[in-house]
């Protein structure tokens, strides 16, 4: 299985699915899997990465929900693997556990 180079989140401070649900887990599991996290916080000017990620390879509307998360691989490709469920805060923090816990994450190490 092909590792990730970095894992990606767009995120909005103000967005409790987003900070601390779904920010602090993915830096962690980045620190513990020795990629870099990086975040694109949609309210600054990484608005502008953020929207191209979520246009090219994330769940696209003009008004997206966030967080989304993606995976970066040698040679560019991204892999989209986390949306925020607008049903609940809840909702979100399993699908996240899931991702961090599951074996697409697993199988980087």
């Amino acid at each position: 299985m092909e590792k990730p180079k970095a894992i990606h989140v767009v995120f909005a401070k103000w967005c409790p699915h987003c900070v601390p649900t779904t920010v602090d887990p993915m830096m962690k599991k980045a620190k513990e899997l020795g990629i870099p996290c990086a975040l694109h916080d949609i309210d600054t000017e990484e608005v502008r990465v953020a929207d191209d990620l979520v246009k090219k390879y994330g769940d696209w509307t003009p008004d997206y929900l966030v967080p989304q998360v993606f995976l970066e691989y040698e040679g560019g490709r991204f892999t989209h693997v986390l949306t925020g469920n607008p049903q609940g805060v809840a909702l979100t923090r399993a699908a996240v556990e899931r991702l961090v816990s599951g074996d697409l994450l697993a199988e980087a190490k």
